[in-house]
């Protein structure tokens, strides 16, 4: 049975003090209960290390927000993938769409990305998904399906294994608008069905694939509830612990 994760994608948001106070928060309004999800924090990277350190034994998973694609050397800024791993820490979002539209995060990026994190270690959060001029065209899953087969399918089945997928409907980031849980069922399972094309219904039955897009305690119940939808990657909403917790709750 594939894992249900609810990941927390705080962005470039809090100080140091606040960072290491909601993972605290996260941290306390999570003691003591079973949730039928894995729950993950994405801080910025400079917070990385103290926010883990401020969540403990909780159990609960720390990862980047991203990653470089060199190993090492002369790249100002850059983050290598066993820099992370050396940190303890062992996820890291790759492919992010705030990563494709402001970055120039290429899907030929991503895919030596997705690399570098597994041979680090590393289990990569693989963002895919459709801007809104896309969706109207509906060409969606031609989109989609470029992305996924770009970045995942040069893997091994046994490195897909370690893949973590997050379906992202850009135009529902940030503008309070959400995919009905139709719709990303829809595209979850047209995901899932790529992956088994490619790797068999075995593996593709395997990965958990996350939805993104203005995820809501208001709306997770609804979203979590559709059989191809393993959880979600949360954005403003995992900025308030207790609101974050009970979209936990929801998975």
């Amino acid at each position: 049975m594939r894992k249900k994760i609810v990941a927390g994608n705080w962005k470039m948001n809090k100080t140091l003090s606040e960072a290491v106070q909601l993972a605290k928060d996260i941290r306390q309004l999570a003691e003591g209960n079973s949730f039928n999800a894995g729950i993950m924090v994405c801080p910025t990277a400079v917070f990385l290390l103290p926010v883990k350190e401020a969540l403990g034994n909780s159990g609960i998973a720390v990862a980047a927000q991203n990653v470089a694609a060199q190993d090492q050397g002369a790249y100002t800024g850059e983050m290598a993938a066993d820099q992370i791993a050396s940190a303890g820490i062992g996820y890291t979002l790759i492919g992010h769409s705030e990563r494709r539209s402001l970055f120039g995060d290429s899907d030929a990026i991503i895919e030596i990305k997705i690399k570098k994190a597994l041979a680090a270690g590393l289990s990569p959060v693989f963002c895919c998904g459709e801007p809104i001029e896309v969706r109207q065209a509906g060409k969606e899953k031609d989109l989609v399906r470029e992305q996924v087969e770009k970045a995942l399918f040069s893997l091994s089945a046994a490195d897909l294994s370690r893949v973590v997928v997050a379906y992202e409907p850009v135009w529902a980031i940030g503008t309070g608008l959400t995919a009905s849980s139709e719709q990303a069922q829809e595209m979850h399972a047209f995901i899932r069905q790529l992956i088994a094309g490619k790797f068999g219904t075995q593996v593709a039955e395997g990965i958990s694939i996350l939805y993104g897009g203005s995820v809501k305690s208001s709306n997770a119940a609804e979203l979590f509830d559709m059989p191809d939808v393993d959880g979600g990657l949360v954005g403003g909403a995992s900025l308030q612990a207790e609101e974050f917790i009970n979209i936990v709750k929801c998975a």
